[in-house]
């Protein structure tokens, strides 16, 4: 269907032909602004040898986008409403396959799995990736969901709220856990700011596109004890760091100080102020039997 879905009246009339409204539980805002989705077309860097998993396409407008200039779009929507809209819409665009279910009660393997199926019928080098205008309320739960599995997706493109992107993307001085969760796992850097006013119903929030480029090896360390260590240090933010590791993780003094000088690390430093490597540093002064 040759249908512009950031137009406004547009929307508005497929809402109002299906007797539809956004679902504020869902965190659904439609998008308005052609240059925003362009933005994500464009960061992706899409090709015919790309598989694209989209969460949440509402009914459609960045799914069609991305069917035009992918091989194979995934799309998964949990909203049986929005899906009586999507499917008409997409029919005809033999590369789109909608999954009506909730991703987080999907496991990654079958995601996986899929793009496995689809490549093996290609002749050409393919490519797993993740576009999607993210639901608000499950931001963090949805990157971790792909960060932490098995075989992770090569890039992801998504839209997300500007002060989630900024604190994903911050630089020491500005850590938090969620930070450290992901750059942990990838590379991550912000796209375009995008006004909430491209939105309807405008969200409060201003929201971002992020890209997020997961590294090939991640380092050796028990991944389950290395985020115990972070959130042990993040557990008073505001204290220094000798102390927050004395409490989180019922430690002496003396051996929290030891670790703290084999690493290079003054004790008087705040969470915030440690960069990745130095986590990791920490994590081998410490000695993993003791976390």
């Amino acid at each position: 269907m040759n249908l512009d879905l950031t137009d406004l009246s547009n929307i508005k009339k497929l809402l109002t032909y299906y007797n539809l409204s956004a679902n504020k539980k869902l965190g659904q805002h439609f998008l308005t602004d052609r240059e925003a989705l362009n933005a994500s077309l464009a960061a992706a860097n899409l090709t015919t040898e790309d598989f694209v998993v989209e969460v949440g396409p509402g009914f459609g407008t960045l799914t069609m986008a991305l069917a035009e200039v992918s091989g194979r779009v995934l799309a998964i929507e949990t909203d049986p409403k929005m899906l009586a809209i999507l499917r008409p819409m997409v029919n005809g665009l033999a590369n789109v396959e909608i999954l009506p279910a909730n991703i987080l009660n999907v496991r990654p393997e079958e995601i996986y799995e899929r793009f496995t199926a689809w490549s093996k019928a290609r002749t050409s080098k393919t490519h797993y990736k993740v576009v999607s205008n993210l639901p608000y309320y499950i931001t963090s739960a949805i990157i971790k969901f792909f960060l932490t599995a098995k075989k992770r997706p090569q890039q992801m493109v998504l839209m997300v709220q500007k002060e989630v992107a900024e604190r994903i993307t911050a630089t020491p001085g500005e850590m938090s856990v969620l930070a450290v969760s992901v750059q942990f796992y990838a590379a991550a850097e912000i796209v375009m700011i995008v006004p909430n006013t491209s939105f309807w119903p405008k969200p409060v929030v201003d929201s971002a596109i992020i890209s997020i480029t997961p590294f090939t090896k991640l380092p050796e360390v028990n991944e389950k004890k290395f985020f115990r260590l972070v959130k042990a240090g993040f557990g008073e933010r505001r204290k220094q760091l000798h102390n927050s590791l004395e409490g989180g993780l019922m430690m002496e003094v003396e051996a929290v100080a030891k670790a703290l000088s084999e690493a290079g690390i003054d004790g008087k430093t705040r969470p915030q102020d440690l960069a990745i490597e130095q986590w990791i540093n920490l994590y081998n002064a410490l000695g993993e039997e003791n976390l």
